[in-house]
């Protein structure tokens, strides 16, 4: 469950990336509203997920899928270019989180607390 939590808070981060400019600076009203807001919950997402991925790998995966998805959106979205050296780059990325994914050990069970919080 934290994986996809994890997806779902780089799929805001590529949101509030692309939001960014759309907004142009903050300076149109509704767009920078929307910028917050997936700023916001990408960030409440990555912490829900922090719950049980170790930061290293959560972090770098987060980073990862934002910066991926921002540089095919930038592509789709804004004419920008796309040489065969940005998509290697891009891919590797790819290749990195994917590693990450399959290198990290699962989490461990959570310990049990009785009522008073003591054993």
């Amino acid at each position: 469950m934290a994986w996809a939590i994890l997806i779902l808070a780089g799929l805001f981060e590529i949101a509030w990336a692309v939001g960014l400019k759309y907004s142009q600076g903050f300076s149109r009203f509704w767009p920078s509203v929307g910028t917050v807001l997936a700023m916001a919950v990408s960030l409440a997402l990555l912490g829900l997920a922090l719950r049980t991925l170790p930061l290293g790998t959560a972090y770098a995966v987060w980073t990862g899928i934002g910066a991926v998805g921002t540089v095919i959106l930038g592509i789709a979205l804004f004419g920008e270019a796309a040489t065969a050296g940005r998509l290697a780059c891009a891919g590797l990325i790819v290749a990195g989180i994917v590693g990450l994914k399959l290198l990290t050990p699962p989490a461990p069970e959570p310990v049990p607390q009785t009522k008073n919080g003591r054993d």
